[in-house]
C-alpha cells in the first residue's frame, strides 16, 4: 500500500517554527543559567504536537525531552534527577529576580508565589518515579504471583 504525503498546511509550518524556536531557547536554557529551560521545552512540546506527527516524534526522541518530561507524560511521575533539573535552575532564576526586584514588592510577592507553587507541585504533587530496577522486579513478582 502506497502512502500519500500531504503537504503541511501553513498553520502546521508555523507551529513547527514556533516549536523549533522554543526548543532552541530551551536548549540554551540548559546551558545558560539565566535562561529557563522548562517553560520553553513545554511550549515546544505544545507546538510540535500541533505541527506534524513527524516533528512531534522527533521531539519526543530528543535527550532533553527524555530526561525531563518522558516519565512525567507516561507515568505522571518524575525521577529525582528530573525534578532537580527543573527546580534548581528555577530556584536560582527566581532568587535572582527576587533580589533584583527589591524595590518592587508586588513583583516579589508574585515571584514568591510562583516559586512556592513550583516547589509544592513538583515536590509533593508529582510522584517520585522509582528506579528502573525496582520497577522490573515488581513486574516480575506480579507475573510470578499470577
Amino acid at each position: 500500500m502506497q502512502r500519500t504525503h500531504r503537504k503541511p498546511s501553513l498553520s502546521q509550518k508555523l507551529w513547527a517554527l514556533a516549536g523549533f524556536i522554543s526548543f532552541g531557547l530551551g536548549f540554551l536554557g540548559a546551558i545558560l543559567p539565566l535562561l529557563p529551560t522548562t517553560p520553553f521545552i513545554l511550549l515546544a512540546g505544545f507546538c510540535f504536537a500541533r505541527s506534524s506527527e513527524k516533528v512531534n516524534t522527533w521531539f519526543k526522541e530528543t535527550k532533553l525531552y527524555k530526561l525531563v518530561f518522558e516519565s512525567y507524560t507516561k507515568h505522571r511521575a518524575m525521577t529525582l534527577k528530573a525534578k532537580l533539573t527543573l527546580l534548581v535552575p528555577l530556584t536560582v532564576l527566581l532568587g535572582i529576580s527576587f533580589a533584583l526586584l527589591a524595590n518592587v514588592p508586588v513583583m516579589r510577592v508574585v515571584i514568591a508565589v510562583v516559586w512556592t507553587a513550583h516547589i509544592v507541585y513538583f515536590g509533593f504533587v508529582v510522584k517520585l518515579e522509582r528506579p528502573q530496577i525496582a520497577r522490573a522486579e515488581s513486574s516480575e513478582a506480579a507475573a510470578l504471583a499470577d
